[in-house]
C-alpha cells in the first residue's frame, strides 16, 4: 500500500506542477543535447589521440660492431619490455628499400654503397606512448648493447599530450557545468513542489510519517523529469547524427558513429541520475528545515 502510494504520488506530482516541470524538462533537454553532441566529438577526439599514440615509433640504431645474432638478441629482449607492442628489426637492405620508397631514390646508386644503419623500430601500446613512459624505456634499451643511438619524435608526442590535456580540461569543465545546471534546475522544480504541498508534508510529519516515505515521491518525480529530458535529448542527438549527418556528411558520420552509439543510452541514464541527485538534494534540505520547525 505504501509503495503504491509513493509511486502514484511520484507520477502525479508532475501533473500538479506542469509548467515548472515543462520548463525544467525543456531546459534540461537542450543542456543534455549540447552535452551529447560535445561528448560525441570528445570521445572521437580521444579515439584519435589513441590512434596517434599507437603510431608513435622509437627507432634504435645499431652500431656496425654488433653481429646479426646480437642484433636479433637485442630485438628479442626489447619485445619483453612492458608497454612495447611491437619491435621489428630493419636490416641495411630493408633500410635502403624504405629510403627508395619514401624518397624515390636508390641510395646505393647515388653513393655507390649503402650507408644506412641497421635499426630496431619500437611501437608502444597507446597507454605507454607518453613522454614520461618512453623516457623510462630509453635507459633500459641503452643498457642492452653498447653504442645504441635512440631517436623518436619527442616534439610530436609532446604536442599530442598537450592537446589531449587541454581538450580534457575543456570537455570536463563543460560537462560539469551542464551537469550542475541540470541538477539545479530539477532541484528547483522539486523544491517548488515541496513548498506547494508544505501543509500536507507537515501533517504527515506530525502523524509519524518517515522522511523516506515523504520524500520518495518527489525523488521519483525528479527522476522522471531527468529521464524524460535524457530520452528526448538522446532522440534529438540520434536525429542529428543518424539522419542529418549520415546523409549530408557521411565521412564525418563514419568517424563519429562509434562514439554516438555510446552516447545515446548514456544520455538517458545521465538524465535519470541527475534527476535523482537533484531531487534528493532538495528533498533532504527541505525535510531538515521542516524537522527543525517541528
Amino acid at each position: 500500500m505504501s509503495f503504491s502510494f509513493i509511486v502514484r504520488e511520484g507520477f502525479t506530482g508532475i501533473g500538479r506542477a506542469r509548467m515548472p516541470a515543462a520548463i525544467t524538462v525543456t531546459i534540461s533537454f537542450f543542456a543534455l543535447v549540447l552535452l551529447g553532441l560535445f561528448s560525441t566529438v570528445s570521445l572521437s577526439f580521444f579515439d584519435l589521440i589513441q590512434e596517434l599514440r599507437s603510431r608513435v615509433e622509437l627507432e634504435v640504431f645499431l652500431a656496425d660492431s654488433l653481429t646479426e645474432q646480437q642484433a636479433s638478441d637485442v630485438t628479442a629482449k626489447i619485445r619483453q619490455i612492458p608497454g612495447v607492442r611491437e619491435a621489428s628489426y630493419v636490416s641495411k637492405n630493408e633500410a635502403a628499400s624504405i629510403f627508395a620508397r619514401d624518397f624515390g631514390e636508390d641510395v646505393v646508386k647515388i653513393l655507390g654503397s649503402n650507408p644506412l644503419p641497421r635499426s630496431i623500430r619500437l611501437k608502444f601500446q597507446p597507454e605507454y606512448a607518453r613522454p614520461d613512459s618512453i623516457e623510462k624505456v630509453i635507459p633500459v634499451v641503452k643498457a642492452m648493447a653498447p653504442e645504441l643511438d635512440i631517436r623518436y619524435n619527442q616534439r610530436y608526442l609532446d604536442q599530442i599530450e598537450q592537446n589531449g590535456k587541454l581538450f580534457t580540461l575543456l570537455t570536463g569543465g563543460l560537462g560539469l557545468l551542464i551537469a550542475v545546471a541540470t541538477v539545479v534546475l530539477i532541484g528547483y522544480t522539486i523544491r517548488l513542489a515541496l513548498y506547494a504541498r508544505q501543509e500536507k508534508i507537515r501533517t504527515m510529519r506530525l502523524v509519524g510519517a518517515t522522511g523516506w516515505f515523504i520524500g520518495a515521491p518527489y525523488v521519483i518525480e525528479g527522476a522522471l523529469q531527468g529521464l524524460l529530458s535524457g530520452l528526448l535529448a538522446a532522440g534529438a542527438v540520434y536525429l542529428v547524427f543518424e539522419q542529418l549527418l549520415a546523409y549530408y556528411e557521411p565521412t564525418i558520420y563514419k568517424i563519429l558513429h562509434p562514439s554516438a552509439m555510446v552516447i545515446y543510452p548514456a544520455l538517458a541514464l545521465l538524465g535519470l541520475v541527475l534527476g535523482v541527485f537533484g531531487s534528493l538534494l532538495s528533498v533532504n534540505k527541505y525535510l531538515r528545515v521542516v524537522s527543525k520547525r517541528l
